[in-house]
């Protein structure tokens, strides 16, 4: 295991998003699902998520998740992905990770 600073850590911006709109993806490289988010005041962005194995569009809708808000741009196909969605990895896929209670969207996560 590799260790990192505490000085990293809080340079991430880890906020609660809900998704307001979940569309298949095939024009990914690896299957995908285009998440437009709700972060309130930071408005909403954007992001390509690696999570088909255990969810599809249907699912997503009104979700809240967790995601890394302050990483660059990152160009996916035709998509322009703005946030990194946070999930656990395991043999069935990728859980998403969230709030166990309803909070304010663009609430930080510490």
């Amino acid at each position: 295991m590799d260790r990192t600073s505490y000085q990293a850590w809080t340079s991430l911006d880890l906020r609660v998003g809900a998704i307001v709109e979940a569309l298949p993806f095939p024009e990914a490289k690896q299957p995908a699902i285009l998440l437009s988010i709700d972060f309130g005041a930071l408005g909403v962005l954007k992001s390509s998520a690696q999570i088909t194995d255990r969810y599809g569009p249907e699912d997503l809708q009104g979700r809240q998740i967790i995601a890394v808000v302050n990483f660059p741009p990152k160009q996916i196909a035709h998509h322009m992905s703005q946030c990194l969605v946070l999930g656990a990895l395991s043999e069935e896929g990728v859980t998403l990770l969230q709030p166990d209670q309803k909070v304010p969207n663009g609430s930080k996560v510490e």
